[in-house]
């Protein structure tokens, strides 16, 4: 919707455009900021501006109301004293005109009060005598109060009823924070959620009602009516669980759909499944955009980091709303991006998810070996991760950790109230059976995902406790120099996390040609997400220059330096009857990844002695694969001992 609040000098425009811009969401643009500086330098000399003056300036705000109307709309005020400028502006078909008027008296009166402004009151006359009365629109008298103006017009645009741009089905907690997001961003927005008898009735309609201070927000509780209310092409997004209910629905909006149409899936679909609705939605003309969704509620509602993949047209369409609701980087650079095809959005928040596994899992085993085996207190342990917070190993994570570490209820930490049993959705089982297919090593964020496994078994775990007598047991030495060790062996196995996570997306990218770039996946994801840190605005310069982050030369030296650390850690962790699930894959992937002479040579000779699977000597120029008759050989060297 846009919203061109016209008059002369001092009739308020301004004033109700402000009000107006903060009641509806939509920004406020003053025509006055637009004008080329020889216009701004004749009115300072009191010279009127003629249409010639004009006409740039007015062709200019056209150019803009056509880019404002199409990420949501905007109020400008705008003198847009006679009709001809009135049809220059009329640039796209749907605009609300108030017009305001009054007494002269009025309008000199405010003149006279208006401190700064290079509009002269003598310019007054000049512009009453230019002014042409429009039949059309809405006509507002300026002794009213400028409240009880704003009220009015925002009547008349809930009257006016435009469609509206982009469509959420779902009111979980993520469709509706996005909702309010984008309502609060001026995009007009609906909302449908199922209405089932009984268990949900009216929940869009009565979401929408309890925040009516959104104009530009409606709800639906049928979906003909929901879907016939989004202007065209139509652009839905599926807030809604993953599998079989997101065919379900999609089945249900088939009929209402036509060529041109926009799906967006932006819950946790696993990516192959995605790709092949990809696939059977662009055999009917429908685009699809898988699209990851990252930052949990508050992210959601304030800014999320945002990984849409699938159709790159339909992203060019939708990328106007999508960056007015994402978060913003470093540089004020909209957290989204079009990743790639098919499911590749999908695919990457999957990747997310499990780096994100491995990041709170290496938090949670830091924070024990602090607690338990450094014996301090939580609020020592939260001072700790503070400081190191400080001295650059800055994350989301990490701050909601010493948060968690000093928040108490009745004198009593609540961390220490809460069942050791750590819940998941699925996405982490999705990355390693991807790892698994694209033979990727995926150690790491394995066992990240197989500790919360292992919690859920409290039962067990108490009874085998108590089976074999399992205690803690503190570490002896300087405090100081365990510090030092574990502060370096927790920056590695973040390298490490990372590196995993990223090398699954290499390989996988790879494979499918879908050409990842990883510098703007990590770009995207410093901030509005979970695993937004320091380390991530690194990566981002990192994989400008080296798709690894371990072949980053100036990393290597502090990864030699570190890997001593975290074997000391390990060594001192497991002695003591410490579970470091993450810690130790993640030593034992690095030295898998930099070893030259392992021990897949014995791998190799068992596998060809049980199966004849053959393998390659390291002495073979021509790498050709050979079979050694094992039991011959053992035979001959048997005989060979009886005889001597």
């Amino acid at each position: 919707m846009i919203c061109i609040v016209t008059g002369v000098s001092g009739s308020g425009k301004t004033t109700i455009g402000t009000l107006l811009s903060k009641k509806t969401h939509l920004p406020f643009f003053d025509a006055d900021d637009f004008h080329p500086g020889t216009n701004v330098e004749k009115m300072s000399q009191g010279i009127p501006l003629t249409d010639h003056d004009r006409m740039p300036w007015l062709q200019h705000l056209a150019n803009k109301i056509q880019d404002w109307e199409k990420s949501g709309g905007a109020i400008l005020a705008c003198s847009a004293l006679k009709e001809t400028y009135r049809q220059i502006l009329h640039a796209v078909p749907d605009i609300l005109w108030v017009h305001l008027q009054g007494e002269r008296p009025i309008l000199e009166e405010r003149l006279k009060k208006r401190q700064n402004h290079y509009m002269p009151p003598g310019l007054l006359n000049s512009q009453i005598d230019a002014w042409e009365q429009p039949d059309y629109g809405l006509h507002l008298d300026i002794k009213d109060t400028p409240e009880s103006m704003v009220n009015i017009i925002i009547e008349k645009l809930r009257l006016k009823s435009p469609n509206s741009h982009i469509g959420i089905i779902g009111m979980g907690v993520m469709g509706k924070s996005l909702a309010l997001n984008m309502a609060e961003n001026g995009i007009p927005i609906a909302v449908y959620n199922r209405f089932v008898v009984g268990k949900e009735e009216h929940i869009a309609t009565g979401f929408a009602a309890t925040n009516k201070h959104f104009p530009l927000l409606k709800g639906f509780d049928e979906l003909a009516l929901f879907v016939q209310n989004l202007e065209s092409p139509k652009k839905i997004l599926l807030m809604i669980p993953a599998g079989e209910a997101i065919d379900h629905q999609i089945g249900d909006l088939l009929p209402f759909l036509q060529k041109g149409d926009i799906l967006i899936d932006g819950g946790n679909s696993f990516f192959e499944d995605s790709s092949k609705r990809y696939d059977y939605l662009a055999s009917k003309g429908i685009h699809f955009l898988p699209m990851g969704v990252s930052g949990g509620e508050e992210g959601a509602r304030k800014g999320p980091s945002l990984m849409p993949g699938g159709n790159a047209e339909a992203y060019e369409l939708l990328f106007p709303y999508l960056q007015k609701i994402a978060a913003k980087d470093k540089n004020g650079k909209a957290c989204v991006t079009y990743v790639g095809p098919q499911g590749a959005g999908h695919f990457i928040k999957m990747v997310h998810n499990s780096i994100e596994y491995g990041e709170m899992q290496v938090i949670a085993e830091t924070v024990h070996l602090l607690r338990y085996g450094m014996k301090l207190s939580a609020v020592e342990v939260a001072k700790i991760l503070r400081n190191w917070i400080a001295e650059g190993l800055s994350s989301y994570l990490l701050e909601i950790t010493a948060d968690i570490l000093e928040i108490q209820e009745n004198e009593e930490l609540i961390l220490d109230k809460i069942l050791d049993k750590a819940g998941q959705k699925g996405t982490g089982n999705w990355s390693i059976s991807t790892a698994l297919k694209y033979n990727t090593p995926y150690s790491p964020l394995f066992e990240a995902v197989t500790a919360r496994q292992l919690s859920a078994n409290k039962e067990e775990r108490t009874q085998l406790s108590k089976e074999y007598s399992h205690r803690f047991r503190a570490f002896a030495g300087d405090k100081v120099l365990l510090l030092d060790h574990l502060k370096n062996a927790f920056r590695l196995v973040r390298i490490i996390n990372h590196e995993t996570g990223f090398d699954l997306m290499h390989k996988v990218s790879s494979s499918l040609h879908w050409n990842l770039n990883f510098s703007e996946i990590a770009r995207i994801w410093t901030n509005g997400c979970i695993i937004r840190s320091k380390l991530m605005e690194d990566l981002v310069a990192i994989f400008q220059e080296n798709p690894s982050i371990i072949h980053h030369k100036p990393l290597v030296g502090k990864i030699k330096e570190w890997k001593s650390d975290l074997a000391y850690l390990i060594g001192l962790g497991l002695s003591h009857d410490f579970a470091l699930p993450v810690m130790s894959a993640s030593l034992n992937y690095l030295l898998g990844r930099i070893i030259e002479a392992s021990s897949a040579n014995m791998i190799q000779a068992q596998r060809d002695y049980f199966g004849a699977h053959t393998y390659i000597r390291n002495d073979d120029p021509k790498g050709l694969a050979k079979h050694t008759d094992w039991l011959l050989l053992k035979e001959k060297h048997q005989n060979k001992d009886n005889a001597l």
